[in-house]
């Protein structure tokens, strides 16, 4: 491969891997998917050298189980207090519409939605206020699960590259 395609992937690999880490917070951005998109045109750029079948492998397991907790952590948190499935829907718009307004919105989005789909769903202010939290907390863990899956998928990687 001529080096300089070469180091134009690897920087384009490196930017996927930020980005899927970004994305592991930002609800737009596909971010576990990203982040092993990243990894593998790393590997790829190398030859499959350092980092072969088997790591790859279980950074696969490792993005299915991720995107498997990314869906169904907002469902949980809103179960546990007997949420309805528009909670949940509310909490998921909240979290995009988030976005556009800075971290206030981040944070406050998911839960403010929650409370708007239960409304919706006709539910009353103490069942919308305590599905809201639940469904806020239920999509924080899945977050931060997300993050540390996505920081321990680069974890394997280095070290199958170092090793």
């Amino acid at each position: 491969m001529d080096p300089t395609l070469q180091m134009v992937l690897g920087l384009l690999a490196i930017a996927l891997v930020l980005g899927g880490l970004a994305g592991a917070v930002l609800p737009l951005l596909p971010g576990l998917p990203m982040l092993f998109g990243g990894l593998l045109l790393g590997a790829w750029v190398d030859g499959f050298v350092h980092v072969g079948k088997w790591t790859l492998g279980i950074l696969g397991v490792m993005l299915a189980v991720g995107m498997a907790l990314d869906f169904i952590a907002g469902s949980l948190g809103a179960k546990r207090v007997g949420a309805s499935p528009k909670a949940v829907l509310g909490a998921t718009l909240g979290s995009v519409v988030g976005i556009f307004f800075g971290l206030p919105g981040l944070i406050l989005g998911p839960f403010i939605g929650a409370v708007i789909g239960e409304l919706g769903a006709r539910r009353g202010l103490d069942q919308a206020a305590a599905s809201g939290v639940a469904t806020w907390v239920g999509l924080l863990l899945g977050t931060i699960a997300k993050l540390a899956i996505g920081l321990a998928m680069i974890g394997v990687f280095a070290f199958a590259w170092l090793v």
